[in-house]
């Protein structure tokens, strides 16, 4: 499983961006991955790399559809190959201590 954390708002556009922000969450949403969204960047469960990437290209395209000129992504993957993780298994762990 991919966890990863992403973040994408225009730096183009002002100082509010949640419209923006809005609209590439109702693509995470409408992919029917697992996701939690923060006060700066969303968690989202992905089975593989590229199902992860299409999600991102999708959120991306709807932020340029909305006319922005200028659009900034932080994306952080965690890829645990070596057993299964969940964003809840990692939330589990940390408690733990």
């Amino acid at each position: 499983m991919i966890i990863a954390e992403f973040a994408i708002f225009p730096t183009s556009e002002g100082t509010s961006v949640s419209s923006y922000v809005k609209e590439a969450l109702k693509v995470i949403e409408k992919s029917g991955l697992k996701y939690v969204t923060g006060g700066m960047g969303t968690t989202i469960e992905a089975p593989d790399m590229k199902t992860l990437f299409k999600v991102i290209e999708r959120a991306h395209q709807a932020i340029v559809n909305m006319g922005v000129k200028r659009i900034h992504i932080d994306l952080r993957v965690d890829n645990r190959v070596d057993k299964n993780a969940s964003i809840s298994s990692k939330l589990k762990t940390v408690e733990k201590l």
